[in-house]
């Protein structure tokens, strides 16, 4: 008896065994489950199915994420990788889908519990992008705390050095606390900013704390600049910190150089006057120049009259160039400027006279010059001229500066001065008296050969036939210097002569002309 191996004893038929698992019917919740539980980035979804290549690829995916993600950076993920991994993720969901339609899962038996999973498990995820986003503001914090650390190390270093070495430094530092406050608003950093401009204008101020006025007039007027770009409003009372300070420095400053001497006082006094007119700094200019010109006048009196007539005609000129907005201190400065060139003018008789004791005698024949034309109706005026005819004198014959002139004249000796010569001339003398005269051109006369004055016989004036130009003056007995000079041939050389003048004689004094030409 014989039978197949699918017929049974009792009508049964065994039915062949199947090569796979037959698959489910098709759900789509659990398509959905696995969708869900695959966006938690960690495969779950592939997991529950058994498909584990599937899920090490997505946590190879979350892996590489974290890689490029962590430590938390101010700039945050690469967009690219951000992108990349949301790519995948959508992908892992869509695919997960599409298999779990058909798939039974190895856990949990419903479709709905592992909805809920997926549910809770996304949490994950967004958990992590709550955590990363506080480690990124953490990672900003702290960006931006050492950015204004920078800028504050910037500020103290500059402070050591001179305001124009570390001006670019103050800069770069004003433009780092703008770009945090501007910038970032909401930051400790930002918080923080005006606490640190308080120090950055005391820093930069620095040299007026310490008194070093000149010091403080370039960076406290770079202050006044920083309101243009950090804003009135922000720096509230700040933004006219430096004005009184920087009045103070301008008035200190150009008072010690007007004390000086030096010329850079009227460029601080006139930007005080026109940055600062109302200032009490402003109001003390005034009497600060009334001051000086005073002590220039009392100068005048003392050892070195020139300097102090220098000075005068300087202050006279300053005064006047300085600028003013207030009428009454102007017309004050305008009265200090015509009393300094007042007393110039005056004080130059007394200049005049240093100069010709001190046997400059050019520079005293200029300067009696200029005072007598300047001042008519001087009561100095007399012997100032007489004192321009001796310096004149002495610069041809340096004995006759010995002594300073008198106002004297006069004499009971007469001399009798002739002009042998073709030009008209002026005659000076000095000694005893002092004075000079003029006498015309001796028409019938030549210039003689200075060969032939050299020679024995040499007597000029003495020809009968000629009608000489002559005056006659009368002077005291002693030592009288004689110079004529051309008054129209300015190229030739004055003549001098000395005469020792006795009681009892008569004295005749000739001028005339030689050439080498001749």
């Amino acid at each position: 008896m014989s039978w197949n191996n699918n017929d049974l004893p009792g009508g049964f038929v065994v039915p062949p065994m199947p090569t796979a698992p037959p698959p489910a019917p098709t759900d789509s919740l659990r398509a959905f489950a696995v969708a869900v539980l695959n966006l938690s980035g960690l495969g779950l979804g592939y997991a529950l199915m058994r498909r584990w290549g599937l899920m090490a690829v997505c946590w190879v995916a979350t892996a590489l994420l974290l890689v490029v993600a962590l430590p938390a950076d101010p700039d945050g993920v690469p967009g690219t990788a951000v992108v990349l991994y949301l790519v995948l993720l959508a992908l892992a969901a869509v695919h997960g889908a599409v298999l779990g339609l058909r798939t039974r899962l190895l856990w949990p038996p419903r479709a709905w519990l592992a909805i809920a999973l997926g549910v809770v498990l996304l949490a994950v995820p967004a958990g992590g992008v709550v955590l990363y986003g506080d480690a990124r503001d953490r990672a900003t914090e702290a960006m931006l705390l050492e950015r204004l650390e920078r800028a504050d190390e910037l500020v103290r270093a500059s402070g050591k050095q001179s305001f124009t070495t570390a001006e670019s430094d103050y800069r770069r530092a004003l433009a780092a606390y703008r770009g945090l406050r501007d910038d970032h608003p909401g930051s400790k950093a930002a918080d923080r900013v005006p606490d640190r401009l308080k120090t950055f204008y005391s820093t930069v101020g620095s040299p007026y704390a310490q008194k070093n006025y000149c010091d403080a007039i370039a960076p406290l007027k770079y202050l006044r600049t920083v309101p243009g770009t950090m804003g009135r409003k922000q720096l509230g009372s700040l933004s006219t910190w430096p004005d009184d300070r920087l009045a103070t420095s301008l008035y200190e400053c150009a008072s010690e150089a007007l004390g000086r001497g030096d010329a850079d006082w009227t460029t601080h006094f006139g930007d005080l006057l026109s940055t600062f007119p109302r200032s009490g700094p402003a109001g003390k200019v005034e009497p600060a120049v009334s001051a000086e010109v005073d002590r220039a006048v009392k100068q005048v009196g003392g050892s070195d009259p020139c300097s102090a007539v220098e000075r005068l005609r300087s202050l006279s000129t300053q005064v006047t160039a300085l600028p003013g907005e207030d009428a009454g201190v102007t017309a004050a400065l305008g009265k200090d400027a015509d009393r300094a060139d007042t007393n110039a003018d005056s004080g130059t008789y007394a200049c005049g006279v240093r100069q010709y004791k001190d046997k400059k005698f050019g520079d005293a024949l200029t300067t009696m010059n200029e005072f007598v034309k300047s001042n008519p109706h001087a009561k100095n005026r007399a012997r100032a001229q007489k004192i321009a005819i001796a310096a004149e004198v002495a610069q041809t014959v340096p004995a006759a500066g010995r002594s300073l002139p008198t106002t004297a004249s006069g004499g009971s000796i007469a001399v009798t001065v002739k002009n042998d010569s073709p030009d008209d001339i002026t005659v000076m003398y000095t000694g005893p008296v002092t004075g000079s005269f003029s006498l015309k051109a001796c028409g019938s006369c030549t210039t003689y050969s200075f060969t032939s004055t050299i020679l024995s016989g040499f007597s000029p004036c003495h020809d009968s036939g000629k009608n000489y130009p002559q005056r006659t003056i009368r002077l005291p007995v002693g030592t009288t210097y004689f110079v004529h000079k051309s008054r129209t041939s300015t190229g030739k050389s004055p003549a001098s002569d000395t005469a020792k003048l006795r009681p009892g004689y008569i004295y005749t004094e000739c001028a005339y002309m030689t050439s080498l030409n001749y």
